[in-house]
């Protein structure tokens, strides 16, 4: 019988999901929608010294924002409860002595005092098969003072028992076969009786195991943890239930090498959290996407892309076409360059295909704030006319706002290059042309304009000559749509208004 896909994304509650992370779960979802699998949410906060006060609830709300939704797990509920992990002491206790019943692993009480101290001894010192005879544990203590020590209260840990020599084979889907031998692994802690919790280790291997997931799909940056978690499957005999791996490759910097860091973030200008995250420590705030006017649906397209290749040419896919498409097979093994301004050019294309109306309501609280009034569905035909020119919404004022202020300057290279000695005369014979024409006339875009450059045609007049001044006038700057696409909105009483000023103030 086939194996259910369920997969799960879980993430440590230490403060900001960084967009790394974004991709890490984006790609599970995907993944676990294209086979009708499960889509699991775990909380790891077995390292209680690291847990930060709302990052759960960051965590969570940043994936409601994105679109991405979980089938099971904290605060979704389900059938293999509870899903965060300091909640599951006791579960992970049974397997803790089952370890050490075993042979599996061996209690060590080794003080932080004593390891400093060996690893000033030997040079790079690995606590393993070759040191582990000459350190405080239960191999070189008797059963007895192993018990008196514990029935004293003295802190401990359990660590893996690793048998040196052996091959260890790490199937990956998009890396292959991953050949390891042991000699390399330390003895890695798996428990810590300070806290009565395990390290990431052995939780997340009996998390997988006992949620039934098929797969683990996570960052490269796990990729050396791989080996010891197939060997506590081995430890435990559940060979056949293991998860098949996928190290998914990192997100690098957009210039130079290396992992891509909230610094790079800092230091270029985009933001590398998916929302807006206030450090409840210091203080510091640090720029999210949603914040920074980023569409939710154009932040997944661009991701999806930041190491996998859909095999054709196509950029933009909505979610249901990524789920068809999506392949762990096509998932590049190299890292892949964070280009931030590919992100940008995503947000364009997707504020483009935005209905004028629903952007209309996200920009009016901008013109609230400068003090313009101007009624929906007006405000809708002018996002259409110029959202081309944008990426994002809180572009769109300096690229309209002349349709509700008129000009109290004018730019002044434009006034030297396009003001000259004759424009005076050829605008007040414009102003006596629209003059002649009615409301319809003018307010019709297509006939104003066909209109107004027979006329210039007529008179014999340059039509730049013309136009140019005409745009300074109204606009204040050689800047915005088609000239007859504003003064259509502006209206023949405005318009003339403005163009009469313009003669009165450009010297």
């Amino acid at each position: 019988m086939e194996r259910k896909v369920r997969v799960r994304f879980a993430p440590s509650p230490t403060g900001a999901l960084h967009i790394g992370g974004v991709r890490t779960a984006l790609y599970n979802y995907l993944f676990a929608k294209q086979h009708n699998g499960e889509f699991i949410f775990r909380i790891e906060d077995t390292d209680s010294n690291r847990f930060v006060p709302g990052a759960e609830e960051y965590i969570l709300e940043s994936f409601k924002w994105l679109g991405i939704p979980f089938d099971e797990g904290v605060s979704f509920g389900g059938n293999y409860g509870p899903y965060r992990q300091s909640e599951r002491k006791e579960i992970y206790r049974k397997y803790v002595d089952q370890l050490l019943e075993n042979g599996h692993a061996y209690i060590a009480f080794d003080t932080p005092e004593q390891l400093d101290a060996k690893r000033q001894e030997v040079a790079n010192f690995q606590y393993d098969a070759s040191t582990r005879n000459s350190m405080t544990n239960s191999l070189t203590l008797s059963k007895e003072e192993v018990e008196n020590r514990i029935a004293n209260g003295e802190k401990y840990v359990v660590r893996a028992m690793i048998t040196p020599n052996q091959e260890i084979v790490v199937h990956d889907i998009i890396r292959g076969d991953v050949h390891v031998n042991s000699s390399i692994l330390d003895d890695k802690v798996l428990y810590k009786s300070a806290d009565n919790l395990p390290t990431y280790h052995l939780a997340n291997i009996v998390d997988d195991h006992l949620m039934e997931i098929s797969h683990v799909i996570r960052g490269e940056e796990w990729l050396p943890s791989a080996p010891l978690h197939v060997l506590l499957y081995r430890f435990f005999g559940w060979e056949d239930t293991m998860p098949q791996f996928a190290h998914l490759s990192l997100l690098l910097k957009p210039d130079g090498n290396g992992k891509l860091s909230k610094r790079d973030g800092d230091r270029l200008g985009f933001p590398v959290f998916p929302l807006q995250w206030t450090d409840p420590k210091t203080g510091e705030i640090s720029s999210g996407y949603r914040e920074s006017g980023y569409f939710p649906e154009a932040v997944i397209n661009f991701l999806a892309l930041l190491g996998w290749n859909p095999g054709n040419d196509q950029e933009i896919m909505s979610m249901e076409e990524m789920i068809q498409l999506f392949r762990l097979e096509k998932c590049s093994r190299s890292g892949a360059k964070f280009d931030y301004e590919k992100g940008k050019w995503f947000n364009h294309i997707y504020l483009q295909k935005r209905d004028n109306h629903n952007l209309a309501t996200r920009f009016m609280p901008t013109l609230k704030e400068k003090g313009v009034e101007c009624d929906a569905e007006k405000l809708a035909t002018i996002i259409g006319l110029i959202k081309s020119r944008c990426s994002f919404v809180s572009e769109f004022w300096d690229q309209c706002y002349f349709y509700f202020l008129a000009p109290e300057s004018y730019d002044e290279k434009a006034v030297q290059k396009r003001w000259k000695e004759d424009t005076p005369n050829l605008l007040n014979a414009l102003v006596n042309y629209i003059e002649t024409l009615s409301d319809e006339e003018f307010n019709s875009i297509e006939v104003s304009e066909k209109m107004v450059i027979s006329w210039c045609e007529s008179q014999g007049y340059n039509l730049g000559a013309v136009m140019n001044p005409f745009r300074l006038s109204v606009v204040g700057a050689l800047k915005g749509p088609h000239m007859f696409e504003i003064t259509a909105l502006l209206g023949k009483e405005e318009t003339l208004r403005r163009v009469r000023k313009a003669l009165e103030t450009i010297a």
